[in-house]
C-alpha cells in the first residue's frame, strides 16, 4: 500500500515576464510493501526478473522509464551498463551515489559523485555496509544504514533522493529473519522535476 505525500517544498514562481521560469513543486514521496523477491532458494544466488520504478510516476514501470531497479538487495540504475545478462538493459542516463548524511541533511545533488552501473560495478554498491544495508550473519538480518541517503540522476536527467527505512514487510520494529517478509522495502523519496535544478529545497 502507497501513501502519497506530497508537499510544495518549492513555491511555484509566477512569471512577470517571458524569462521568468515557472518551476514545477518539489515531490515528498513514501512507498510501502514494495516487493522485489527473488525466485531463488535458500541460500542460492538471486534471481528472477528486477522491479522498475520510476520516480517521476511513483509506481513500478515496466517499460524503459525506469530509474532505479530491485531484486533482493541489489538496486540499479538506468544509465550505464548491465553487470549480468539478468538485468534490464540500460536506456537512460541515470547515475547514482550514496551520500553519508542524514535524509534531511542532503539538500543538493554533489554532481561530481553520480556515477552509473558498469559491467563490474554499481552506482549503489551492493555489498554490506559499503552501500545502503548491513547484512548480519548471526541474524541474517537486513538491516538499513542509520544516515545513508541514496542520490539520483534519473533516466531523463532530473534528480532524487531516497532513504530506505525497511527491507522487511510492514515495517517491523523487530525483524526477524524467519518469519518477516524480506526483499520488500518500504522508502520515502523526494523527486527535483525540474530540469537542471539540482537542489530538493
Amino acid at each position: 500500500m502507497k501513501y502519497i505525500y506530497t508537499l510544495i517544498l518549492s513555491l511555484i514562481i509566477i512569471s512577470c515576464g517571458d524569462d521568468e521560469p515557472v518551476l514545477e513543486p518539489i515531490e515528498v514521496m513514501i512507498e510501502t510493501n514494495l516487493e522485489a523477491m527473488t525466485t531463488s532458494g535458500p541460500g542460492q544466488p538471486p534471481a528472477g526478473d528486477f522491479v522498475k520504478y520510476s520516480f517521476s510516476e511513483q509506481s513500478v514501470v515496466e517499460g524503459d522509464n525506469w530509474d532505479i531497479a530491485f531484486r533482493a538487495t541489489k538496486i540499479l540504475v538506468n544509465g550505464g551498463f548491465a553487470g549480468a545478462s539478468d538485468e534490464p538493459s540500460r536506456t537512460g542516463i541515470a547515475a547514482g551515489y550514496v551520500a553519508v548524511g542524514a535524509y534531511g541533511s542532503i539538500k543538493n545533488v554533489d554532481e561530481t559523485l553520480l556515477v552509473q552501473d558498469s559491467e563490474t560495478a554499481y552506482a549503489i554498491p551492493a555489498v554490506s555496509d559499503e552501500g545502503w544495508y548491513n547484512y548480519d550473519p548471526q541474524t541474517y538480518l537486513v538491516t538499513p544504514i542509520a544516515g545513508r541517503t541514496l542520490v539520483f540522476k534519473t533516466h531523463n536527467g532530473r534528480y532524487a533522493k531516497m532513504e530506505i527505512q525497511s527491507y522487511y514487510k510492514d515495517s517491523p520494529e523487530t525483524p526477524n529473519a524467519f518469519t518477516s517478509q524480506g526483499q520488500t522495502y518500504t522508502f520515502n523519496y523526494t523527486y527535483q522535476p525540474n530540469e537542471g535544478v539540482t537542489t530538493f529545497e
